[in-house]
């Protein structure tokens, strides 16, 4: 990303900043209509990341990002981003118009459905209803994508606030999707007129908000990247989504299984791991650890993830991206407070462990966090454990037979 000249990032800030005490955009625009007609979405980057940096509040800036894109907005839609197919920003970009596309339907049959006067004249429309909101639950894999391959690779390049603030409005995005879902699944929980009022009350807010938050990401975030992170890192970037998995539609050139690089055997002349209680290669290692039923984590003392295990069915989401990365990232901003404070027990010997449980779609959640210390009792880190118990919650009584040939 380009340097900001020092006067180009005073006026920039001060555009901002009457923006923030009040300041109609328009009279901004006239009064810095020359200084704007240079500013790019890598400028807007940096002043925003600066001016979080001197104090003002992640969420005041995003409360302010819809004012100062009506400023900066003319400038920004003057800008095309030309990416190849199958490149992992221009299949986020094609999903937005997608999901556009799809919120845009969603507005005329919500307001077809709060014309009618009685439920039998809205069957077709609701169906309808119930197949898009489908698809935003089935989204959450772009969200997931962007949070976990694409924001790692721009806080690597000291990109931190814009995507912290795209985050943000993610998680503002998933509680109306749910509520939405909630409502369009029970529909018939409530009267006709109930639910035509709750359903225009449930959409709009997300008819609105998408396109707004699309819009940042495609005029500043998106651009933002393409300056700093490296073709090899595209290439890395690219296979993480496909393991991730896509949404709405498939993306050119998705292969269908990925090309993993072929390990070689181990070998004495490579060494064996050598355990107190046995040996085993690098390959049975990871074959090992990639077996448990359970997800783990590996935070160093640094508090930078290490380490993950693959398990066949993962709970969460965890790509490459985050190696490297502040485990206080990797969180939600309402959470980082109870990250710090578990590591910082750990840290001081005071705890041992922690853990919590959650539902999380009908199943029951396990979530434990563990010091780890050598025999001394230094501090290593902090490993995380991740088990789905539902099933074993059901465990009754004994099974001593094999039961394979039922």
């Amino acid at each position: 990303m380009s340097e900001v000249s020092a006067d180009k990032k005073r006026m920039l800030k001060e555009v901002i900043k009457q923006l923030h005490d009040g300041v109609p955009p328009q009279e901004v625009k006239e009064k810095f209509k020359q200084i704007l007609r240079g500013t790019s979405s890598e400028d807007i980057a940096r002043i925003e990341q600066e001016l979080v940096k001197e104090g003002m509040p992640r969420e005041e800036l995003q409360r302010l990002c819809d004012v100062h894109l009506a400023v900066f907005g003319e400038q920004l839609e003057k800008r095309e981003l030309k990416t190849p197919p199958g490149h992992p920003i221009s299949i986020l970009m094609e999903e937005h118009k997608m999901l556009t596309q799809r919120a845009e339907r969603l507005e005329v049959l919500v307001k077809m459905i709060e014309e009618a006067c009685d439920v039998v004249y809205v069957g077709d429309l609701l169906t309808e209803v119930q197949g898009i909101v489908k698809d935003f639950a089935d989204a959450e894999k772009h969200y997931l994508r962007e949070e976990n391959v694409l924001f790692p690779m721009l806080e690597k390049h000291g990109i931190t606030e814009p995507p912290a603030i795209m985050w943000m409005e993610h998680n503002q995005i998933r509680d109306i999707k749910k509520k939405l879902r909630s409502l369009v699944e029970n529909w018939n929980a409530i009267s006709f007129y109930d639910f035509k009022t709750q359903l225009g009350e449930a959409a709009k807010p997300l008819c609105s908000t998408l396109p707004s938050h699309f819009f940042k990401e495609n005029s500043i975030l998106f651009p933002a990247a393409l300056q700093v992170v490296t073709s090899e890192e595209w290439e890395e970037a690219r296979k993480e989504f496909d393991e991730i998995g896509y949404c709405c539609f498939t993306p050119p050139h998705v292969t269908a299984a990925l090309q993993t690089e072929s390990r070689k055997a181990g070998t004495a002349a490579e060494g064996l791991l050598q355990f107190e209680t046995g040996s085993l290669s690098k390959e049975e290692t990871e074959a090992i650890l990639d077996t448990l039923p359970i997800d783990i984590s590996f935070i160093d003392k640094d508090d930078r993830v290490k380490y993950f295990n693959k398990a066949e069915k993962r709970i969460f989401v965890r790509t490459k991206a985050v190696i490297g990365r502040e485990v206080q990232m990797c969180h939600p901003q309402k959470s980082v407070h109870i990250v710090n404070r578990i590591i910082e027990a750990f840290r001081k010997g005071e705890k041992d462990s922690a853990e919590f449980w959650i539902t999380l779609d009908n199943r029951l959640v396990h979530i434990r966090y563990f010091a780890v210390r050598d025999r001394e009792g230094k501090y290593f880190g902090t490993m995380e454990v991740t088990q789905d118990l539902t099933d074993i919650k059901k465990i009754e009584g004994q099974k001593r037979l094999l039961d394979w040939e039922k």
